[in-house]
Protein backbone atom coordinates (compact mmCIF):
# COMPACT_ATOMS: atom_id res chain seq x y z
CA UNK A 1 0.00 0.00 0.00
CA UNK A 2 1.49 3.33 -1.07
CA UNK A 3 1.37 6.27 1.38
CA UNK A 4 -0.22 9.33 -0.23
CA UNK A 5 -0.47 12.78 1.34
CA UNK A 6 -3.55 15.01 1.27
CA UNK A 7 -2.25 17.43 -1.39
CA UNK A 8 -1.45 14.59 -3.78
CA UNK A 9 -4.85 12.95 -3.41
CA UNK A 10 -6.63 16.27 -3.98
CA UNK A 11 -4.51 16.99 -7.06
CA UNK A 12 -5.11 13.53 -8.51
CA UNK A 13 -8.86 13.79 -7.80
CA UNK A 14 -9.05 17.23 -9.46
CA UNK A 15 -7.26 15.76 -12.51
CA UNK A 16 -10.10 13.25 -12.87
CA UNK A 17 -8.69 10.23 -11.06
CA UNK A 18 -11.27 8.47 -8.89
CA UNK A 19 -9.79 5.08 -8.00
CA UNK A 20 -7.72 5.19 -4.83
CA UNK A 21 -8.29 1.56 -3.85
CA UNK A 22 -5.93 0.14 -1.22
CA UNK A 23 -4.18 3.51 -0.85
CA UNK A 24 -2.54 4.40 2.47
CA UNK A 25 -4.12 7.69 3.54
CA UNK A 26 -3.64 7.16 7.25
CA UNK A 27 -3.44 10.42 9.18
CA UNK A 28 -4.02 12.69 6.14
CA UNK A 29 -5.96 15.95 6.44
CA UNK A 30 -8.77 15.97 3.89
CA UNK A 31 -11.12 18.15 5.91
CA UNK A 32 -13.70 19.97 3.81
CA UNK A 33 -12.57 18.46 0.49
CA UNK A 34 -14.87 17.11 -2.23
CA UNK A 35 -14.12 13.47 -3.00
CA UNK A 36 -17.65 12.59 -4.14
CA UNK A 37 -17.76 9.49 -6.28
CA UNK A 38 -14.24 8.37 -5.31
CA UNK A 39 -13.43 4.66 -5.05
CA UNK A 40 -11.58 4.02 -1.77
CA UNK A 41 -12.07 0.26 -1.62
CA UNK A 42 -10.07 -1.15 1.33
CA UNK A 43 -8.14 2.13 1.70
CA UNK A 44 -6.28 2.85 4.95
CA UNK A 45 -7.79 6.02 6.43
CA UNK A 46 -6.92 5.42 10.09
CA UNK A 47 -6.92 8.69 12.07
CA UNK A 48 -7.55 10.69 8.85
CA UNK A 49 -9.31 14.06 9.15
CA UNK A 50 -12.33 13.98 6.83
CA UNK A 51 -14.44 16.41 8.83
CA UNK A 52 -16.88 18.35 6.64
CA UNK A 53 -15.76 16.43 3.53
CA UNK A 54 -18.15 15.64 0.68
CA UNK A 55 -18.02 11.86 0.43
CA UNK A 56 -21.38 11.35 -1.29
CA UNK A 57 -21.45 8.27 -3.52
CA UNK A 58 -17.98 7.23 -2.26
CA UNK A 59 -17.16 3.52 -2.14
CA UNK A 60 -15.39 2.84 1.17
CA UNK A 61 -16.12 -0.89 1.18
CA UNK A 62 -13.80 -2.61 3.66
CA UNK A 63 -11.89 0.63 4.36
CA UNK A 64 -10.02 1.09 7.64
CA UNK A 65 -11.38 4.28 9.22
CA UNK A 66 -10.49 3.55 12.84
CA UNK A 67 -10.35 6.78 14.87
CA UNK A 68 -10.96 8.89 11.73
CA UNK A 69 -12.72 12.25 12.10
CA UNK A 70 -15.77 12.28 9.82
CA UNK A 71 -17.72 14.85 11.83
CA UNK A 72 -20.22 16.78 9.68
CA UNK A 73 -19.12 14.81 6.57
CA UNK A 74 -21.59 14.04 3.79
CA UNK A 75 -21.74 10.27 3.27
CA UNK A 76 -25.14 9.87 1.64
CA UNK A 77 -26.51 9.38 -1.86
CA UNK A 78 -25.33 5.80 -2.12
CA UNK A 79 -22.09 5.96 -0.12
CA UNK A 80 -20.92 2.41 0.59
CA UNK A 81 -19.24 1.76 3.94
CA UNK A 82 -20.13 -1.93 4.11
CA UNK A 83 -17.63 -4.04 6.06
CA UNK A 84 -15.63 -0.88 6.88
CA UNK A 85 -13.85 -0.56 10.23
CA UNK A 86 -15.10 2.59 11.94
CA UNK A 87 -14.18 1.68 15.50
CA UNK A 88 -13.85 4.81 17.65
CA UNK A 89 -14.46 7.04 14.59
CA UNK A 90 -16.03 10.48 15.08
CA UNK A 91 -19.17 10.74 12.96
CA UNK A 92 -20.97 13.44 14.96
CA UNK A 93 -23.32 15.42 12.72
CA UNK A 94 -22.46 13.31 9.65
CA UNK A 95 -25.15 12.84 6.99
CA UNK A 96 -25.27 9.14 6.18
CA UNK A 97 -28.86 9.01 4.96
CA UNK A 98 -29.33 6.01 2.72
CA UNK A 99 -25.70 4.90 3.17
CA UNK A 100 -24.75 1.22 3.05
CA UNK A 101 -23.23 0.17 6.37
CA UNK A 102 -23.86 -3.58 6.22
CA UNK A 103 -21.60 -5.51 8.64
CA UNK A 104 -19.73 -2.31 9.46
CA UNK A 105 -17.83 -2.18 12.76
CA UNK A 106 -18.92 0.98 14.57
CA UNK A 107 -17.83 -0.17 18.04
CA UNK A 108 -17.35 2.87 20.26
CA UNK A 109 -18.01 5.30 17.38
CA UNK A 110 -19.30 8.80 18.13
CA UNK A 111 -22.53 9.16 16.14
CA UNK A 112 -24.14 11.97 18.14
CA UNK A 113 -26.57 14.00 15.99
CA UNK A 114 -25.73 11.86 12.93
CA UNK A 115 -28.39 11.56 10.23
CA UNK A 116 -28.88 7.87 9.38
CA UNK A 117 -32.36 8.13 7.81
CA UNK A 118 -32.96 4.98 5.73
CA UNK A 119 -29.36 3.84 6.31
CA UNK A 120 -28.64 0.14 5.78
CA UNK A 121 -27.04 -1.04 9.05
CA UNK A 122 -27.90 -4.72 8.75
CA UNK A 123 -25.64 -6.76 11.08
CA UNK A 124 -23.57 -3.68 11.96
CA UNK A 125 -21.67 -3.72 15.25
CA UNK A 126 -22.70 -0.66 17.27
CA UNK A 127 -21.61 -1.88 20.71
CA UNK A 128 -20.84 1.02 23.06
CA UNK A 129 -21.41 3.59 20.27
CA UNK A 130 -22.66 7.06 21.19
CA UNK A 131 -25.97 7.73 19.45
CA UNK A 132 -27.36 10.77 21.31
CA UNK A 133 -29.83 12.63 19.11
CA UNK A 134 -29.14 10.36 16.13
CA UNK A 135 -31.85 10.04 13.49
CA UNK A 136 -32.27 6.34 12.72
CA UNK A 137 -35.80 6.63 11.33
CA UNK A 138 -36.55 4.01 8.68
CA UNK A 139 -33.01 2.60 9.09
CA UNK A 140 -32.47 -1.14 8.67
CA UNK A 141 -30.84 -2.31 11.91
CA UNK A 142 -31.86 -5.95 11.51
CA UNK A 143 -29.30 -8.22 13.14
CA UNK A 144 -27.29 -5.22 14.43
CA UNK A 145 -25.45 -5.47 17.75
CA UNK A 146 -26.82 -2.76 20.05
CA UNK A 147 -25.40 -4.02 23.34
CA UNK A 148 -24.52 -1.17 25.70
CA UNK A 149 -25.87 1.52 23.35
CA UNK A 150 -27.75 4.56 24.68
CA UNK A 151 -30.62 5.06 22.22
CA UNK A 152 -32.72 7.07 24.67
CA UNK A 153 -32.47 10.27 22.61
CA UNK A 154 -32.35 8.60 19.17
CA UNK A 155 -35.17 8.64 16.62
CA UNK A 156 -36.10 5.01 15.90
CA UNK A 157 -39.43 5.63 14.15
CA UNK A 158 -40.12 2.91 11.57
CA UNK A 159 -36.61 1.45 12.04
CA UNK A 160 -36.26 -2.29 11.36
CA UNK A 161 -34.81 -3.91 14.49
CA UNK A 162 -35.69 -7.54 13.72
CA UNK A 163 -33.07 -9.87 15.17
CA UNK A 164 -31.00 -7.05 16.66
CA UNK A 165 -29.00 -7.89 19.79
CA UNK A 166 -29.31 -5.85 22.98
CA UNK A 167 -28.55 -6.24 26.68
CA UNK A 168 -29.59 -4.77 30.02
CA UNK A 169 -27.32 -1.75 29.42
CA UNK A 170 -29.03 -0.84 26.15
CA UNK A 171 -31.14 2.26 26.76
CA UNK A 172 -34.28 2.81 24.67
CA UNK A 173 -36.36 5.91 23.86
CA UNK A 174 -39.24 6.54 26.25
CA UNK A 175 -42.16 4.26 25.45
CA UNK A 176 -40.10 1.87 23.31
CA UNK A 177 -40.31 -1.79 24.35
CA UNK A 178 -37.92 -4.25 22.65
CA UNK A 179 -40.16 -7.11 23.83
CA UNK A 180 -42.67 -6.10 21.12
CA UNK A 181 -40.10 -6.82 18.39
CA UNK A 182 -38.31 -10.06 17.58
CA UNK A 183 -34.96 -9.05 19.10
CA UNK A 184 -32.30 -11.05 20.95
CA UNK A 185 -31.44 -10.26 24.57
CA UNK A 186 -27.75 -11.19 24.86
CA UNK A 187 -25.92 -10.60 28.13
Amino acid sequence: MDQVDGHEIISRYQSGERDFSRTDLSGVDLSGVDLSGAFLFRADLRRANLSGANLNKVNLFGADLREADLSDAKLSKGANLSEADLRMAILSGADMSGAGLRETDLTGAHLNRAFLFKAYLREADLREAELGGTNLSEADLSGADLRGVDLSAANLSSANLQGAKYNSRTMWPEGFHPSFIDMDLVE
